[in-house]
């Protein structure tokens, strides 16, 4: 039944639009899938560049963490392209995510799963969903994901063909946080130190860490010239 359920899931979707908002992606995502949350989070070069969209506070927190950190279900699945399946956050058999963890479990999640956005050898970034209770997903909650993430890839393929070279589509930029400020503050970190851009990017990671602050926050001191690092 894959082709009903790809029906089923552009139907609801789609809700007579032939092309939706990408917060719908997230929205619609979390009630198809029966999860508390759902959030997606574009990457390449395996660093992640932004949120495409998030369905409420603790995703946005989730995606915020991920970004911050480095580190988090979609990290994973983007990197290792494949699902990542954490039912049981509190009592992991495998522990990970040990800066990632603390904080999503304070904010109510129990049990969170990445699945990469991939079309064909193309790997964009991943598809976070989040409960607040352990357990694993369901077989259909699991298909259900597995499909969601193909169309959140292809829609986001689709979003960017219509944009120039080297602009990011307005369809991807409405409600995204794609993190300017960070990028921008790398570039100022990139000329102070003389490093790569990439590089820069880790030492704001590692400075928003170590000082327990969001990664945007350091960026924002960065260009205002009231932080320098190094």
């Amino acid at each position: 039944m894959p082709g009903d359920r790809l029906r089923r899931i552009l139907a609801e979707l789609s809700d007579g639009e032939s092309m939706w908002p990408a917060a719908r992606l997230c929205a619609v995502g979390s009630q198809l899938t029966g999860m508390k949350g759902a959030g997606v989070m574009l990457m390449s070069d395996d660093l992640p560049r932004g949120s495409l969209c998030s369905s409420d506070e603790v995703s946005q927190l989730i995606e915020e963490l991920q970004y911050t950190l480095g580190e988090g279900p979609c990290v994973d699945a983007y990197q290792r392209d494949t699902i990542v399946s954490e039912p049981d956050l509190a009592d992991p058999q495998t522990r990970r995510w040990f800066a990632f963890t603390p904080p999503v479990l304070q904010a109510g999640v129990g049990a969170v799963f990445g699945f990469p956005l991939r079309v064909g050898t193309v790997r964009l970034g991943a598809l976070d969903l989040y409960r607040d209770r352990p357990g694993e997903l369901s077989s259909d909650q699991h298909a259900d994901a597995l499909v969601l993430a193909e169309v959140t890839a292809r829609w986001v393929l689709d979003a960017q063909a219509g944009a120039p070279s080297g602009v990011v589509a307005e369809q991807l930029e409405a409600g995204a946080d794609f993190h300017f400020a960070v990028h921008n503050a790398a570039g100022i970190v990139s000329v102070q130190e003389g490093i790569s851009v990439t590089d820069a990017l880790i030492r704001l990671r590692a400075f928003a860490y170590s000082h327990d602050r969001m990664l945007d926050d350091v960026a924002q001191d960065v260009i205002a010239r009231r932080l320098r690092l190094g």
